[in-house]
């Protein structure tokens, strides 16, 4: 089996070290422009530099979006930037549009390019298309079954790799091309602005009743229908026929979530990656990787194309589930009496925490019996947003480690 890569998301800093914390092999974020995340806070030139080092001393790599659907003016600087991103060693730049796979060949001709799932390649010969065009690995379209997948790994040459979504937000649009946020906001969707219309409620009305107030909501259950609306992706227990197929790098979606998601989410399939490493023939379906991936905030899951058809219950409610809260964030490694967090969420003496680690301390409980802050006054309830306090811990936390609470 090919070795295996961990793909992580990174809006900002914190979840950029949280990601390889938690055991991403690399992770993928973006610059102040070009990149599909706008919201996210994302990186000017000289953070881009940092932490691309950051991850080279890891031993890890980075890869950069420069992934929007370019317009004419979009084109600005962008020769520039390119060059910018050679010079301080992106291990790739990952782009959609045809133009700007064009100009980064001629102005950043060392600079490994990959291509975007934004540019729907859902066959073999569009994939092979790409590949000639200079994509030394392709992001697949997120429609494609597994069985697709390894047509598309054999038609192509053995140098160039396939990169596929597992987990997160699954846009209802094809491979993310939508324009819903567009008409209805006027914030572009293809230049990284998206509101997520598509997880707003909708209401229909027969045509010759409109404007006699005559709205219906669409309903199904007691969580309502949102018809744009799609379940989160989850192929966790699938990785297996995913690497037979051809696929090297699985990518996490999310660079819009919290460090919790990312931290959670990347801590699970790190583990499932690790094991089927170990022994491909015994990976099997757990529920328990089922279980972990629950306890962050996340919509019903799914498998959604892969299994051949698309899920038949891909529609769903836009509110967000848990199992877990996370109240806690280590900042600082402790010997294993007290442990220095950051309070993120309400907790009190009494309560039974878990933890979140990489290490063999993941899942460990403990019951909260003294809390105090850094002058070592006792506190019974930390309710104070990110106030830096002590727990008495029994085990040896590190930092970026979390406590969390079973709702």
């Amino acid at each position: 089996m090919s070795k295996l890569e961990l793909l992580a998301p990174a809006g900002d800093m914190e979840k950029l070290e949280t990601a390889y914390y938690y055991g991403a092999d690399a992770c993928y974020f973006a610059g102040k422009k070009w990149g599909l995340r706008a919201f996210s806070e994302n990186f000017d030139n000289d953070g881009l530099k940092h932490y691309i080092e950051y991850a080279h001393n890891l031993g890890k790599k980075a890869y950069i979006t420069v992934n929007i659907q370019a317009h004419n003016s979009d084109f600005e600087g962008l020769d520039e930037y390119l060059k910018y991103l050679e010079e301080i060693g992106a291990d790739a730049v990952i782009v959609s549009d045809a133009g700007v796979l064009s100009l980064a060949r001629e102005v950043a001709p060392n600079l490994t390019i990959h291509l975007s799932t934004q540019a729907c390649a859902s066959n073999k010969y569009a994939a092979k298309f790409w590949a000639d065009a200079g994509a030394k690995r392709i992001i697949l379209a997120r429609e494609l079954s597994i069985q697709e997948i390894k047509e598309i790994r054999d038609f192509l040459p053995a140098d160039v790799e396939l990169e596929a979504f597992v987990h997160g937000a699954m846009c209802i649009s094809y491979s993310g091309r939508c324009l819903l946020s567009n008409y209805l906001t006027g914030r572009d969707s293809n230049r990284g602005a998206c509101v997520q219309a598509c997880r707003w409620e909708y209401f229909i009305t027969e045509k010759s009743r409109k404007g006699q107030g005559e709205e219906y909501e669409i309903q199904q259950d007691e969580r309502s229908t949102y018809i744009l609306n799609s379940k989160d992706l989850c192929m966790i227990n699938y990785l297996k026929e995913m690497a037979d197929a051809g696929v090297t790098s699985f990518k996490i979606e999310g660079r819009m979530k919290s460090p919790y998601y990312v931290a959670n989410v990347v801590n699970a399939y790190r583990r499932a990656l690790d094991e089927l490493e170990r022994n491909p023939e015994a990976f099997k379906a757990e529920q328990a990787r089922i279980v972990e991936l629950e306890k962050c905030s996340h919509r019903y899951f799914t498998t959604g194309f892969c299994l051949g058809e698309n899920d038949r219950e891909c529609l769903e409610s836009s509110m967000p589930v848990s199992t877990y809260d996370f109240v806690a964030l280590a900042t600082e490694d402790s010997a294993g009496e007290w442990a220095i967090v950051e309070q993120r969420n309400r907790f009190k003496v009494g309560e039974t925490l878990e933890i979140l680690s990489p290490t063999d301390t993941h899942n460990k409980t403990f019951e909260v019996t003294e809390i105090s802050d850094m002058n070592g006054n006792a506190i019974v309830d930390a309710n104070l947003v990110q106030q830096i306090v002590r727990v008495k811990c029994p085990y040896k936390l590190n930092k970026h480690d979390i406590l969390r609470r079973a709702r």
